[in-house]
């Protein structure tokens, strides 16, 4: 796992640090080829999420997120976007790309990781498809597990750094 991944991932929720190293692992060691992951986004805060909503809105470019500050899983450090890092120097987006040649596109190895582990992927969404999304679909608490929607996580205390007390 390299340095980059591994400084986003000390920023997501303490909770799901553990586990999104070993996802992580557990890809780079599915990906016997060329292809490594690296997270590109985890923990985002309420105002890098405003910039964000009101590209295409407010500045100019094409719409990179429906979700205004508070209301994405980044604002509260359980999930990560991710991108291939191609022989350790380009990184790719590509979905359908096989840089291992075991019949199975990289991408789609690593969808079915995190799925095992409990993350949603942003590409089975119905609308506004987010490819290089997971987030976790649930959270463990005092009172029991509940499922990670912003509405639930929004109402939750936090600790002095900002994490929803679990």
């Amino acid at each position: 796992m390299d340095k980059i991944s591994l400084q986003r991932i000390e920023k997501l929720h303490p909770s799901v640090r553990e586990e999104v190293k070993r996802i992580i692992k557990e890809c780079d060691a599915a990906l016997t080829g060329r292809a490594k992951v690296r997270i590109t986004q985890g923990l985002r805060s309420f105002e890098e999420q405003e910039r964000l909503y009101a590209i295409g809105r407010i500045t100019t470019g094409k719409k990179v997120t429906n979700a205004k500050a508070g209301q994405s899983i980044h604002n509260y450090g359980f999930a990560v976007d991710i991108c291939m890092i191609i022989d350790g120097k380009a990184a790719s987006w590509d979905t359908v790309k096989d840089w291992d040649n075991d019949q199975v596109a990289d991408w789609y190895e690593c969808v079915k990781i995190f799925a095992r582990h409990g993350w949603d992927w942003g590409g089975n969404w119905k609308t506004f498809k987010d490819l290089p999304h997971f987030e976790k679909k649930s959270i463990p608490t005092k009172k029991g597990p509940i499922k990670t929607t912003w509405r639930a996580l929004f109402k939750i205390a936090r600790d002095k750094d900002g994490y929803v007390i679990l």
